[in-house]
C-alpha cells in the first residue's frame, strides 16, 4: 500500500517568515534528517508548510498522531521503506515523537533509501531525543523553533511599531497564532487554555507523572519567582513534595520548553554566589498565563520581571534562530552585587543590565576589577531592538 500526500500552501499576505526555515531549508541534505524541536503552537507546523511549499520536488507529508502512520512504519525492513518512499524526494514528519522507536526507523530510512531528504517535527523534546539521540548520531541536524522573535517581527512592521506594542509583548508573549486575535479577553482565554492544557500535555502523558496538579502549582511557584533565585528545598515544602521530585519536574518542564534555568556565572568562586539559579519562561504570555495575571504594565509590581523575562528569552531566540551556540548566566556576589545576563559565545562573554526605567547604571566594580575587558551594556527601551537583533 503506498499513501502519497503531495501538498502545497498558500501563504497569507501578512504571514510572518520564520528566520529558522531559512536555517533548515539550507540545510537540508540527502539522507539527512532534519530535527525541528519546539513547545506546542509555537507554529512548527506551518513552518514545514512553509518548507513544503517551497521544495523543489515530491514530499510525502504524514501525520505522527494519525494512526495510519504508525501503521505505514510497523514493517521495519529496508525493502518496505524503499518500496513505501520510491518516487519521494522529501519525508516529512508532523509530531514525530508518537511514533514508537521513530529514531531507529529514520536511521533505517536515510540509510537505505537513496538520496531521500527527512524531516521532521516535536513538541516534546525529551521523548523524541531519546528515540533519536543515539540512532541518529551523525545523521541529524536538531533545531529549535521558539515563539515569534522581535528581529522576526522586523521583516513585517518598523521599530517603531515594535515600540508602541512593546507594552502588549511583556503581557501577552509572542505566540503566532496571537496575531490573529483581535482583543484582549481572547487573547486570555488562548492563552489560559494553552498554559493549562496543550504545553503540558506532553508530560502527563509520561508513566509516573499522575498529579498533574502538583506540576501546575509548582509552575505557578516558579512564575511567581520568575528573575529571582529559586530554592529547591522551599519549593518542595510548599508543594509536599521531595527535593528529587521538584526537580525532576523542573528538569521536564524544562525539556518541552515551557521554562528554562539561568545558572549563576562563577570563575571566582570566593566572591561570587555559584550554586544558586534563576528560572525563566521561554514566554511571558505563558507566565502570566499561568499566574492568571494579564493586567497592563501600569498596574503590576512586576514589571521588572516581566522586562527581564523578555530580553533574556529574546536573546536565546536571536541565537537559536542564527544557529549559534550560546550559554547564558546571572551574576551576584555575597555582598549583593548583581549582573542581569552574561552570554559565553565562542569564548568570548558580554554583560548586560536590564532596566525598564532610565536608570544607567554603571558595571559593577568588583565585576569590572575581575573581567576588566569584558563589555558590559545597559538595555533600555531605547536600545531593546539593538540587544535582541544582536547589535549590542
Amino acid at each position: 500500500m503506498k499513501i502519497f500526500v503531495f501538498l502545497q500552501y498558500k501563504n497569507s499576505e501578512n504571514m510572518i517568515q520564520r528566520a529558522l526555515a531559512k536555517m533548515v531549508e539550507a540545510s537540508m541534505q540527502p539522507n539527512k534528517v532534519m530535527l525541528v524541536f519546539g513547545a506546542r503552537r509555537v507554529g512548527k507546523t506551518v513552518m514545514i508548510r512553509q518548507l513544503v511549499e517551497q521544495f523543489n520536488g515530491r514530499v510525502l507529508f504524514l501525520n505522527g498522531e494519525d494512526a495510519l502512520t504508525e501503521e505505514m512504519f510497523n514493517t521495519r525492513t529496508a525493502s518496505h521503506y524503499r518500496q513505501l518512499l520510491t518516487g519521494t524526494d522529501c519525508l516529512v514528519i508532523d509530531e514525530a515523537q508518537n511514533i514508537p522507536d521513530i529514531g531507529k526507523i529514520l536511521k533505517l530510512i536515510v540509510d537505505e533509501v537513496k538520496d531521500i531528504r527527512v524531516l521532521v517535527s516535536g513538541s516534546s523534546s525529551f521523548d523524541l531525543r531519546n528515540q533519536t539521540g543515539e540512532p541518529l548520531v551523525g545523521r541529524s541536524l536538531t533545531f529549535r523553533l521558539s515563539p515569534l522573535s522581535v528581529g522576526e517581527m522586523l521583516s513585517q512592521q518598523p521599530a517603531a511599531q515594535l515600540l508602541l506594542e512593546l507594552d502588549e509583548r511583556l503581557v501577552y508573549g509572542s505566540y503566532p497564532e496571537l496575531l490573529s486575535i483581535p482583543d484582549f479577553e481572547r487573547k486570555q482565554v488562548y492563552l489560559t487554555e494553552l498554559a493549562q492544557s496543550y504545553l503540558l500535555k506532553d508530560i502527563l502523558t509520561l508513566d509516573g507523572i499522575k498529579n498533574s496538579g502538583k506540576m501546575f502549582n509548582l509552575l505557578r511557584l516558579v512564575a511567581f519567582q520568575a528573575g529571582s533565585e529559586v530554592s529547591y528545598e522551599e519549593l518542595g515544602k510548599q508543594l509536599a513534595l521531595s527535593r528529587n521530585t521538584v526537580e525532576k519536574y523542573l528538569d521536564l518542564l524544562t525539556k518541552t520548553f515551557i521554562i528554562y534555568r539561568l545558572p549563576a556565572f562563577s570563575r571566582n568562586p570566593r566572591k561570587e554566589v555559584s550554586k544558586a539559579g534563576k528560572w525563566f519562561f521561554y514566554d511571558n504570555g505563558i507566565r502570566n498565563a499561568v499566574i492568571g495575571d494579564f493586567r497592563p504594565l501600569a498596574l503590576r509590581q512586576d514589571t521588572g520581571a516581566l522586562w527581564e523575562n523578555f530580553l533574556i528569552s529574546e536573546r536565546i531566540k536571536m541565537n537559536d534562530n542564527l544557529l549559534q551556540r550560546a550559554e547564558y548566566y546571572f551574576w551576584r556576589t555575597y555582598s549583593g552585587q548583581e549582573i542581569d545576563l552574561i552570554e559565553e559565545r565562542n569564548g568570548e562573554l558580554k554583560t548586560f543590565e536590564f532596566k525598564w526605567g532610565n536608570k544607567n547604571p554603571k558595571v559593577p566594580a568588583s565585576f569590572k576589577e575581575t573581567y576588566p575587558d569584558v563589555p558590559f551594556s545597559v538595555v533600555t527601551r531605547s536600545n531593546f531592538v539593538d540587544f535582541c537583533t544582536g547589535n549590542l
